[in-house]
């Protein structure tokens, strides 16, 4: 393996085996990638926009041991996947995840169309708690395991909607088609939910990781444990000690230097609750 950049993400997720472009590899880098890179957006609570370039993610997702948001994560993906050899697209999608089905939302949602010995693929490591731990064949119709929960993809004309099975309920996730946009697309939609005043990722704060056997989940002070099998435990976190050490144990996150994250972290312990 000759780049240095491929070994540091390998190194970062904990891969040590087969580095070549086959469905398993994909599914081992799928399942470790959410693991060992949390979903975060400390930036956008701090007044920083998330930068897209490929120096700036390597240097946060994996030198300084930081997560980031779907375009971060999606792009570094998309990235490594290349450098081993797959044929990987970027996508577009709508999030339905907790959207009423009377709101349309703007196409602000990462993911990636891989394609291996003639059978396209979705993978996605970029959506927080609900975060796909592996990749799903481009199939409608068709219910897919995966490391964590069920999903199954549904076609509508040119257009999917991935569901994720959530106990005996089945779940809109997001809804997408197959355009692939271009990097100033990406840009422009990284440079909205990272700065609009009444995005989610600037009015507060969205943490996620994944373990073998469960879910973490932070949205302000709520914090989550979301087992595979049993009952979902929930704690509100109630102050900036046991909030900065969630962040850290649970969440695996180096914390930045960022001069006002304290009080962004306090303001955000004052949120009641959705």
């Amino acid at each position: 393996m000759s780049s240095p950049e491929l070994y540091a993400y390998f190194k970062r997720i904990g891969y040590d085996s087969d580095a070549k472009p086959t469905l398993e590899t994909l599914r081992a880098i799928h399942r470790l990638h959410p693991e060992h890179i949390p979903f975060e957006n400390l930036d956008p609570l701090c007044g920083l926009p998330a930068k897209l370039d490929m120096p700036s993610l390597q240097k946060k997702l994996i030198d300084t041991q930081r997560g980031g948001y779907c375009y971060e994560h999606n792009l570094l993906l998309k990235k490594m996947l290349e450098t081993l050899g797959y044929r990987v697209k970027g996508l577009a999608a709508r999030v339905r995840w907790n959207v009423p089905n009377n709101v349309t939302m703007p196409m602000t949602h990462m993911l990636l169309r891989i394609e291996i010995d003639g059978t396209d693929w979705i993978a996605d490591v970029g959506f927080g708690g609900q975060v796909l731990t592996g990749p799903l064949r481009l199939e409608p119709d068709v219910t897919q395991s995966t490391p964590h929960e069920d999903f199954r993809l549904n076609q509508t004309g040119t257009h999917y909607t991935l569901e994720t099975q959530i106990r005996e309920h089945w779940v809109p996730v997001y809804s997408f088609d197959l355009h692939e946009p271009l990097m100033p697309d990406y840009e422009l939609s990284n440079w909205y939910v990272s700065t609009h005043p009444a995005s989610r990722f600037v009015t507060g704060l969205t943490v996620a990781r994944t373990e073998p056997n469960c879910r973490y989940t932070l949205r302000n002070a709520d914090f989550a444990i979301h087992p595979l099998r049993g009952a979902t435990q929930r704690h509100r976190l109630s102050s900036l000690g046991e909030l900065k050490n969630a962040l850290g144990d649970c969440f695996h996150i180096s914390l930045p230097p960022h001069a006002n994250l304290d009080s962004q972290l306090a303001r955000v312990l004052e949120t009641p609750s959705a």
